[in-house]
C-alpha cells in the first residue's frame, strides 16, 4: 500500500452564525468548509506528493472524497488528484481568542467564502456560545462593530485509537441506558476525539447524558476513531460519585415496572376483566384490547384513584393509519377529568370511524407530572376495566342541572324556604337559624355556584380560569389545566404551534409528517411525511399518503394480466379485472360427456377460446372439441354428413362390443368402463347393441345432447374434478371445465384460476 504524505495546510476562517444555517445542524464532530479549502488541500497535496508516486488506478482511496466535489470546478494542475487525499480528512481548530484546541472531521465543502460552519459539540469545545455568537450577529447587523469570531483550520492526521476513558459529568447514568446509544453516535457522527471534549449523548426518552473524554491509547490530544477497534472505558469523576450513582441506580431498580415500588406491566385485556394496578409518576402503563363487541358501546374506565389530577386516561386504535402507542401528546381518545362517580372514561360509539378497519386498541394509564410543580414520587393506584354496554337510542342525556329552587316550585313544600345564601330549601321555622349559621360560615362562589366553607382549603384553592370556563378547588388541578390548556408548545415534525394538548394529539394523529404509519406498499413503519398545511391534490384524492405515494409509483406485474402497473394503481386495476370477469360469456364445452376441455381451448390469463383465435378451433359442425373429433376425420367429401355418421355408429359398436381396454374408463358407453365401474355389461353383439345406438344416432345433429367417446386418463380426470368443482355450486360447470383443462387436475391451482377469471354465481 502507498503511503500518503501529510498535507501541510492552515487557514483562518470566520464562524458562521448559526441563525444562518438552521436546517443544516451538524452532528459529532464535523465541519463544513468552502469550495476554495478542497482545492487549496488538492494543491497541497500534489505538492506534498512530488517525490512519491501516483497510486494505481486500483488504489483503495481513489475517489473516496468525490461525494465531497460533486460540483466541482475543473482544478488548475494535472494528474488525478484524488488519489493524494487522506482518508479520512481531520482538522485541527483553534480558538485564538481563548486558545481552546479541538480536532474535527469533514462534513463536505459547501460553506460559504470565508466561512466554516461548526457542529455544537465543537464550538462548545472551542468555547463558542451559539446564543452569544447569534447576538453578536443581530447586534452587527444594526451597525455596531463586533469583532468577528475566528477559528484557525489546520490540516492534520491522528493516530488510530485503540482505547477511550469516558468520566460522566454527572452521578446516576447507567451505562446500560446509553453506552448502546454512544456507540452508534461515535460511528455515525464522530471521526475523531479530543482530550477533554464534553460527548453528549440523546438517550430514548429524550435525557441528555454528558460525557467527558479523559485518556487515549496512544496517548496525545486526539485519536481517531474510524475504522479502529476502540475499547471504552466507563469510570467516575471520584468516589463519592460512584457511591452515588450506585445508589441512584439501586433506587431505580426498585422501581422497575413489576416491582412494588414501580408501575405495573402492561398486558393483553378482556371485556369485563378488571386490573388493578399503578403507575409512576411521569411513567406510563400500556395495555392491548385484542377484541371487543364492535357492534356495541366501549367503554373503558379507571377508578380508585387518589385525585383528579394524577392519573390519566389514554386510548388510540391501532391500524395502518395509527401505530403509535397512546401518549400525552399523541392520542386519539382521552380522559384528564373525573365523572361525577369519581372515575375518568372513555365511551367510544360502534359508528366511530376511528375504529374502522382496527386491529386492536391500545390503552395508556399515565402518571401526570406537572414540570412547574413539585410532586410524590409514590407510585398511584387505579383499577381499569373495560366492557362492552347496550347500544344507545342517539337521544343525547342532558346534563345534570344544579338545584337552584327554580325548577318544579310545585314539588316544594308550602312550610320550605330556600336560603338566599347556600341555596338550599330548610323549613321556615329554623330558617333564622339557619341564616346566621350559613352566612358566619359558608361562602358561595359568585361564578359557580358553589357553597365552601370559609376556612376551608377548598375555599382558599378554588379557581376560575380566565380563559374558558374551567374551575377546581385545588394548586395541582389549576397548574395541570394550565399545562394541558394553555401552554405553548410545538410539534417535534413540523411548525405546528398550539396551546392546548387535545390540539397537538389531534394533529399528531391525523395530519403530522411524523406520524408513524404502516406503509401498504413497502409494508415497514414509516413517517406519512408530507406539508400538513397544504396538503397535495393527489394525496385527497387518493387517500394516501405523501410516502405511500412516492412509494406506491414503483411498479410491478399484475399477477393476473402481466402488464406493468404501478403499486398504488393496483387496487383500481384489480377492480376493473373485478368487473370484466363479471360480463364474461360461458365458454362452450366439448359435447363428449367424459371430455374436460372447452369447445375452442382456453388460453394464458384466463383467455377462452384461444384455439379458435389462433386458428386452432374444432372444425366441426357437432359440437366436439378438436381432440375428441380427431378420429372421427377423414378428408372424404361429405355434405350431408352421412359418412361422419356412420364413423360415429362405428365407434360406439366398437366400445359397446370391444371396449377400449383403458383400465381408468369411466365411459358407461364402453364395455371396459361398465366392467371398471361394476355396471352390468351391455349387449356385446352388434344385432343387439344397434337397437341401443339407434336413439344416440337420430340426435347426433342435436349439440346438446352429449355423445360418450372414451378419452384419456388426464382428459377424463380434468372433467371428474370439474364436475366436483361445480357442485360446489359457485361456478358454473362450464368455467369449471375452463380452469381445469387450463391448470390440469389440480384443485388448488383449478379453484385460483376460477376466483381469478370465472364470474360466480349470484
Amino acid at each position: 500500500m502507498v503511503e500518503i504524505p501529510s498535507i501541510m495546510w492552515s487557514t483562518t476562517l470566520r464562524v458562521a452564525s448559526p441563525t444562518n444555517y438552521p436546517s443544516r445542524e451538524l452532528d459529532g464532530d464535523k465541519i463544513i468548509l468552502p469550495q476554495s479549502a478542497l482545492e487549496q488541500l488538492l494543491a497541497a497535496s500534489t505538492a506534498a506528493s512530488t517525490s512519491a508516486p501516483l497510486a494505481s488506478a486500483s488504489n483503495p482511496l481513489r475517489n473516496s472524497y468525490a461525494p465531497y466535489t460533486a460540483t466541482r470546478a475543473p482544478l488548475a494542475f494535472d494528474g488525478d488528484p484524488y488519489q493524494q487525499l487522506p482518508s479520512p480528512l481531520m482538522f485541527r481548530l483553534v480558538n485564538p481568542s481563548n486558545g481552546n484546541i479541538i480536532y474535527a472531521g469533514i462534513r463536505e465543502f459547501s460553506a460559504q467564502e470565508g466561512e466554516v460552519i461548526l457542529s455544537p459539540y465543537l464550538m462548545e469545545g472551542l468555547g463558542i456560545n451559539r446564543s452569544q455568537k447569534a447576538s453578536e450577529e443581530s447586534v452587527e447587523n444594526v451597525g455596531n462593530e463586533v469583532e468577528e469570531l475566528q477559528v484557525v483550520v489546520h490540516a492534520n492526521t491522528l493516530p488510530k485509537g485503540t482505547y477511550v476513558r469516558l468520566r460522566p459529568l454527572e452521578a446516576g447514568y447507567n451505562p446500560l441506558d446509553w453506552k448502546a446509544l454512544l456507540e452508534r453516535q461515535l460511528r455515525e457522527s464522530f471521526t475523531t476525539l479530543t482530550n477533554g471534549a464534553t460527548l453528549s449523548v440523546l438517550g430514548a426518552k429524550g435525557e441528555v447524558f454528558r460525557l467527558l473524554v479523559d485518556g487515549f491509547r496512544p496517548e496525545g490530544e486526539g485519536i481517531c476513531v474510524v475504522n479502529t477497534d476502540l475499547e471504552v472505558d466507563i469510570e467516575a469523576l471520584d468516589e463519592e460519585q460512584a457511591r452515588e450513582t450506585i445508589r441512584q441506580i439501586m433506587a431505580k431498580h426498585q422501581k422497575a415496572p413489576g416491582t412494588a415500588g414501580g408501575s405495573s406491566v402492561g398486558q393483553e385485556l378482556n371485556i369485563w376483566m378488571t386490573v388493578d394496578g399503578q403507575v409512576l409518576p411521569g411513567d406510563y402503563v400500556d395495555y392491548e384490547l385484542p377484541s371487543w363487541a364492535r357492534s356495541r358501546v366501549l367503554e373503558i374506565e379507571i377508578s380508585q384513584l387518589q385525585d383528579e389530577y394524577g392519573v390519566d386516561l389514554f386510548v388510540s386504535p391501532k391500524s395502518s393509519r395509527q401505530r403509535a402507542l397512546p401518549r400525552v401528546s399523541e392520542h386519539v381518545f382521552s380522559a384528564f377529568n373525573y365523572t361525577q362517580d369519581g372515575s375518568k372514561r372513555i365511551t367510544i360509539q360502534p359508528t366511530n370511524t376511528e375504529l374502522d378497519n382496527a386491529e386492536s386498541l391500545l390503552i395508556s394509564i399515565h402518571g401526570y407530572t406537572p414540570e412547574s410543580t413539585a410532586s410524590d414520587e409514590s407510585p398511584r393506584p387505579f383499577k381499569l376495566k373495560v366492557k362492552n354496554n347496550a347500544l344507545t337510542t342517539g337521544k343525547a342525556t342532558p346534563p345534570p342541572v344544579a338545584d337552584t329552587g327554580d325548577a318544579n316550585p310545585e314539588e316544594r313544600s308550602p312550610d320550605e324556604e330556600q336560603c338566599k345564601n347556600c341555596l338550599q330549601w330548610v323549613p321556615k321555622s329554623t330558617m333564622i337559624l339557619h341564616e346566621n349559621f350559613c352566612l358566619r360560615n359558608n361562602v358561595v362562589c359568585p361564578q359557580c355556584q358553589n357553597v365552601f366553607q370559609k376556612a376551608s382549603s377548598e375555599w382558599k384553592d378554588h379557581w376560575h380560569c380566565s380563559h374558558d370556563e374551567a374551575y377546581g378547588s385545588s394548586e395541582m388541578e389549576k397548574a395541570k389545566h394550565d399545562d394541558l390548556y394553555h401552554t405553548e408548545r410545538q410539534c417535534p415534525f413540523c411548525p405546528f404551534t398550539t396551546n392546548a394538548i387535545p390540539d397537538l394529539a389531534r394533529h399528531r394523529t391525523t395530519l403530522c409528517p411524523g406520524k408513524i404509519i404502516l406503509c401498504q406498499f413497502c409494508h415497514l413503519e414509516v413517517c406519512q411525511e408530507g406539508d400538513p398545511f397544504n396538503p397535495s391534490t393527489e394525496m385527497l384524492h387518493t387517500g394516501l399518503t405523501d410516502h405511500e405515494l412516492v412509494d406506491g409509483a414503483r411498479t410491478t406485474d399484475c399477477h393476473l394480466c402481466s402488464k406493468i402497473i404501478r403499486l398504488r394503481d393496483m387496487s383500481a386495476h384489480l377492480k376493473y379485472h373485478e368487473l370484466e370477469k363479471a360480463h364474461r360469456i360461458k365458454p362452450p364445452v366439448c359435447r363428449n360427456k367424459n371430455c374436460g376441455r372447452t369447445l375452442h381451448g382456453v388460453g394464458r390469463n384466463g383467455v377462452v377460446n384461444a384455439g379458435t383465435k389462433m386458428g386452432q378451433g374444432p372444425g366441426n359442425d357437432i359440437g366436439l372439441c378438436s381432440l375428441c373429433f380427431s378420429p372421427l376425420y377423414v378428408s372424404l367429401y361429405d355434405p350431408e354428413g352421412k359418412a361422419l355418421k356412420r364413423r360415429i355408429e362405428r365407434k360406439y359398436l366398437t366400445q359397446m362390443m370391444q371396449g377400449c381396454g383403458k383400465r381408468w374408463c369411466a365411459n358407461e358407453w364402453c364395455k371396459t368402463g361398465r366392467a371398471n365401474m361394476k355396471l352390468e355389461p351391455k349387449p356385446s353383439t352388434a344385432q343387439l347393441a344397434l337397437p341401443q345406438v339407434k336413439p344416440l344416432m337420430d340426435l347426433v345433429r342435436d349439440i346438446q345432447t352429449p355423445i360418450y367417446f372414451c378419452v384419456d386418463d388426464a382428459n377424463q380426470r380434468r372433467r371428474q374434478l370439474a364436475e366436483l368443482l361445480a357442485s360446489e355450486d359457485d361456478w358454473e360447470l362450464e368455467w369449471c371445465i375452463a380452469a381445469c383443462e387450463a391448470e390440469g387436475p389440480d384443485m388448488d391451482r383449478a379453484r385460483g384460476w376460477l376466483i381469478n377469471w370465472a364470474p360466480s354465481k349470484e
